[in-house]
């Protein structure tokens, strides 16, 4: 009997989940990304076959995938205290870096902020092209490992071309690719059952991961307790603040407002930012369109998931709103409520589904539906690449909708070059959509950045720090010498 690797020990872990948190850019594909490479290629603690069953689970709950997969690892391989740290350190760059870019937001600009702007900037410049092409070396590597057959890619296009194209529902599909695993499944399970359970595949030895969850008990008595525990947690806050400052508080509004949200975020930020926004600007009047727009590019830039886009949002609601407070230590407060109520519940779905979601781990039929999942999967994060692609090379891009059943065209933007449009067509209604990139805006100097970046990562297999690292320096002097 081959004995399994080492487990791994909680300060080991505790500094690869820093370097997880530090290359957290590029939203969660790229992040699952960073976490597949570290975690299954280079550290070999779990096996592909967990890493995809725990990443489908993932992808079916409200809220950031990448961080709750954090979480759902960290939890195999430490307990409790693992999955806290693992998730916590996911989000702790991104909430520092957005704090300090809100502050400086709110402020008059100087001198010396507009020198700390056209920094960052020449860094993201270089940052943003590389992460596309390190996003494109994912879905290629993930991709072989799961389309297997012709049957697994037709279930990749399908899934690509319904939300690509069709903007069908992120859940819905999730749940036509189940249904579809488990019937094909049950009549042809050669096809449908690519991710075997039970199979380690090539590994030499079993997985630090895959021996730690064996161990893993299920019980009504625990179940019990993480309920009590992350609700105390997750609505004490709010009941004190409404004692403390008024149920009509800034702060009141914004954690049950933002609590609502984290439960209906299925798919990603995305799915959510048209509701948060209209929200946010039209109902409650925390800030102006505009400044929508600047909060989604700080968290679409920094580390961390995109839906840290929340944290600008509450800032900047209860910095218009302090009540007896000093504007900018209310909001802090408002940031720090914000984060805390959208990321609460992200723990709880993981400490209370996991034990039992793992108690299925191996079973034949969930096997081949979790194979289906997983290959339309793929589709999604295809869709996720090829959007932030385009966004990266082409400073306008035209985003038209063209509405096939329903009474009209729902809507053809942005009306103006450089501009975004949020919004979401009626849930009653199916339209086609296609992106136009108006080319006379490329990137020159993005496009050969991510030429750079592609080289870096496809021919010479560098490692996502040299690829950043180069991309970043190179972006830097190209912005300097005016190449934009």
């Amino acid at each position: 009997m081959v004995n399994p690797l080492p487990h791994p020990s909680f300060r080991e872990a505790f500094w690869v989940w820093c370097r997880v948190a530090a290359l957290s850019f590029g939203g969660p594909t790229a992040q699952i990304a960073v976490m597949h490479r570290v975690l299954v290629e280079e550290k070999k603690w779990i096996s592909e076959h967990r890493f995809l069953h725990a990443l489908n689970y993932c992808m079916l709950l409200p809220g950031p995938e990448a961080q709750q997969l954090a979480v759902y690892i960290g939890w195999l391989l430490h307990g409790t205290r693992g999955g806290l740290v693992a998730g916590t350190l996911f989000i702790l760059p991104g909430f520092v870096a957005i704090m300090l870019l809100s502050i400086l937001y709110v402020y008059a600009q100087s001198g010396a902020h507009q020198l700390v702007a056209i920094s960052v900037a020449a860094i993201l410049f270089g940052m943003k092209p590389a992460v596309a092409a390190i996003v494109a070396e994912a879905v290629l590597r993930i991709g072989r490992k799961v389309l297997k057959n012709r049957v697994m890619i037709v279930v990749a296009v399908l899934a690509f071309v319904a939300i690509f194209c069709f903007e069908l529902p992120f859940p819905l599909i999730i749940a036509g690719a189940g249904a579809t695993g488990l019937i094909g499944g049950h009549f042809w399970p050669h096809v449908f059952e690519v991710i075997h359970g039970a199979d380690h595949g090539n590994d030499a030895c079993p997985r630090a991961v895959d021996v730690a969850a064996v161990t893993r008990k299920v019980s009504l008595l625990r179940t019990l307790e993480v309920l009590a525990i992350w609700l105390t947690l997750w609505f004490a806050p709010l009941l004190f603040l409404g004692w403390y400052f008024g149920g009509d508080s800034v702060f009141v509004q914004e954690g049950f407002f933002f609590s609502k949200a984290a439960m209906v975020t299925f798919g990603g930020a995305y799915s959510v930012l048209a509701y948060i926004g209209q929200q946010a600007v039209g109902k409650y009047a925390w800030l102006k369109p505009h400044e929508m727009m600047d909060g989604l590019s700080m968290a679409e830039t920094t580390p961390g998931p995109l839906i840290m886009v929340v944290q600008f949002v509450g800032f900047m609601g209860a910095y218009r709103n302090p009540g007896d407070l000093p504007p900018l230590a209310a909001g802090v407060l408002g940031a720090v409520i914000t984060v805390w109520v959208t990321f609460v519940p992200c723990f709880l779905w993981i400490f209370l589904g996991a034990p039992y979601i793992e108690k299925l781990h191996g079973r034949r039929l969930l096997n081949s539906a979790l194979s289906t999942i997983t290959a339309a999967v793929v589709g999604v994060v295809l869709n996720l690449a090829i959007w932030f692609m385009i966004h990266t090379l082409f400073t306008d891009v035209w985003e038209h909708h063209e509405m096939l059943l329903g009474f009209a065209r729902l809507w053809e933007g942005p009306p103006t070059p450089g501009t975004t449009q949020i919004g979401a067509p009626s849930p009653f209604a199916l339209s086609f959509r296609w992106f136009e990139p108006q080319f006379s805006s490329l990137s020159k100097g993005s496009l050969v950045i991510l030429l750079f970046a592609a080289t870096l990562t496809f021919r010479f297999k560098r490692g996502l720090f040299a690829v950043l690292g180069f991309s970043v320096l190179f972006g830097v002097l190209l912005y300097a010498a005016g190449v934009r």
